[in-house]
């Protein structure tokens, strides 16, 4: 059966732009169901036909297939290891992905980590806190003139390495396929085309930006922080998933490479959960608040109502049985 939608019903299972939200109820049936278990999101999706979501929750084929009338997926981002991929495939349901509008913010936090760990800037604010006047014992690192290492350059890599480029680095990248055509387009925005092991053995700053995947989990274990630079940093943007933590803990708490990291994202993620590096002087946590700025935020909130906009006027087909 053929039909045109004009008034949809739609869940939204994360946190999105509030005006994004009352936006898309003045048109449509919106309801939302933040932080919800499994068992409730299967019970509001019932007769919903898209879903909106973010990471933090995750999109079953349980979930989907209490579903029947479900057409569209809406991932507010880009990563996709929150979703059961095959079953979305193999039932015929649309995804749409809104990568770009996160990809700055994702950059930006980057350096700011970067930078904290390179001016011991969370160290020296809570000494002073404390009434320790540091001064002469807190030193650091320029940027400049150090070698940035993008592991997995892509949408967001490529942000970086591009922000890297600006800031007097030298910068160096690995891709999972890499070709000649890769290397000279990466060539063109002055970023070096390199193997993971390079990356890992000559950058000052290796940041992490691949998604998490049978291929990348544990990608840097205990083997490829060895291979780390002596006194470089390393941070996570990617998924927690993709750093071995337990390996990483025993690395720095053992004085050996790397000399400080910095994680926005975690193996244990949400309320209660705290990270195995907690107690670490050298390490910088985040939770997971890399596209968590409002100018962000409210973009990304624009393009799900764009999105809405053009699969409402389309012709679709209802899974309805």
């Amino acid at each position: 059966m053929i039909k045109k939608l004009k008034s949809m019903k739609i869940l939204i299972a994360s946190s999105v732009c509030p005006d994004a939200i009352e936006e898309l109820r003045h048109h449509h049936d919106v309801a939302c169901a933040f932080n919800a278990s499994e068992d409730e999101l299967k019970r509001v999706v019932k007769d919903r036909d898209i879903l909106v979501f973010r990471s933090g929750v995750q999109i079953t084929a349980a979930v989907m297939e209490s579903a029947p009338n479900l057409q569209l997926l809406i991932r507010a981002g880009s990563g996709l290891d929150n979703l059961d991929v095959d079953y979305a495939a193999n039932r015929g349901i649309q995804l749409i992905r809104v990568p770009q509008p996160g990809a700055r913010a994702v950059a930006e936090l980057t350096f700011g980590l970067m930078l904290a760990l390179a001016r011991q800037i969370l160290v020296a604010d809570r000494q002073l806190r404390a009434g320790h006047w540091t001064k002469s014992e807190t030193t650091g690192y320029l940027l400049r003139g150090k070698v940035l290492g993008v592991v997995g350059v892509g949408n967001i890599g490529t942000c970086v390495a591009e922000m890297g480029r600006a800031w007097g680095m030298e910068v160096i990248g690995c891709v999972e396929n890499p070709s000649p055509t890769i290397a000279e387009q990466l060539s063109q925005r002055g970023i070096r085309l390199a193997d993971l092991q390079e990356v890992l053995t000559s950058a000052d700053f290796v940041s992490i930006h691949v998604p998490l995947t049978d291929s990348t989990r544990n990608l840097i274990g205990a083997a490829a922080l060895s291979s780390m630079k002596p006194g470089g940093f390393l941070v996570n943007m990617a998924r927690g998933g993709v750093v071995d933590e337990r390996a990483l803990l025993e690395a720095l708490s053992q004085g050996r490479q790397p000399a400080g990291a910095a994680l926005d994202v975690h193996q244990a993620e949400g309320e209660g959960k705290i990270s195995p590096l907690a107690s670490l002087p050298n390490v910088v946590l985040t939770p997971h608040i890399g596209a968590t700025t409002v100018d962000t935020q409210r973009e990304i909130g624009q393009r799900i109502i764009e999105t809405v906009q053009a699969f409402e006027h389309q012709p679709i087909v209802s899974t309805r049985q």
